[in-house]
């Protein structure tokens, strides 16, 4: 794994309709509209934050977990308006005793439905497959989070199995967690 294509710069990744690059503090109105809205982590171990304040600080966590050299968020931004965050994408515990790593996702309310996720998932897997040269990309989610699991089914991504009762999330408690993976070898660059 060449996690110095991750950490060394921040990388920017595109793909037909989005530019994933890094989030500041220029970007509050847009983080604030995702990590506001209860519904967006419904099905996510993360609460939602009704202070704008406390998103704003969150965004200079981005920054500091970047250079911990420990989690990537990237914003997902249209190339229309190429400032305005329609989502995030991370990738986190980079294991690289098994060259594996953990991605997650979420978007604007306003935004679902229309294919983001999928192709936001479909260039960061490109990424970390060839550029990264990971060997295990995996994502972990709720059981009843059905179109999370299908953004991965759509990418290739395999349902491993569930995990039950066997994480705390923020807000949830104690939640079964299904895993969904894809290997290097499986991955086809369409």
């Amino acid at each position: 794994m060449d996690t110095n294509a991750v950490f060394d710069e921040f990388p920017i990744i595109k793909s037909d309709r989005f530019i994933l690059k890094k989030i500041d503090a220029n970007h509050l109105e847009d983080v604030f509209e995702i990590y506001s809205n209860d519904k967006v982590f419904e099905y996510c171990g993360i609460i939602p934050k009704h202070n704008k304040e406390t998103v704003k600080s969150m965004i200079g966590h981005f920054e500091r977990d970047f250079n911990k050299k420990s989690r990537v968020k990237w914003g997902i931004f249209t190339h229309v308006e190429s400032d305005k965050l329609v989502g995030i994408i991370e990738a986190f515990d980079f294991n690289q005793k098994v060259n594996m790593v953990t991605i997650g996702y979420f978007l604007a309310e306003a935004h679902w439905g229309k294919g983001i996720a999928t192709e936001a998932v479909k260039a960061l897997v490109r990424f970390l497959f060839h550029e990264v040269n990971v060997n295990r990309i995996q994502a972990e989610v709720m059981p009843p989070n059905e179109i999370s699991k299908k953004v991965l089914i759509k990418n290739g991504f395999v349902k491993e199995g569930t995990l039950r009762q066997a994480t705390v999330w923020s807000g949830k408690g104690v939640v079964d967690l299904e895993i969904y993976s894809i290997l290097k070898n499986e991955y086809k660059n369409e």
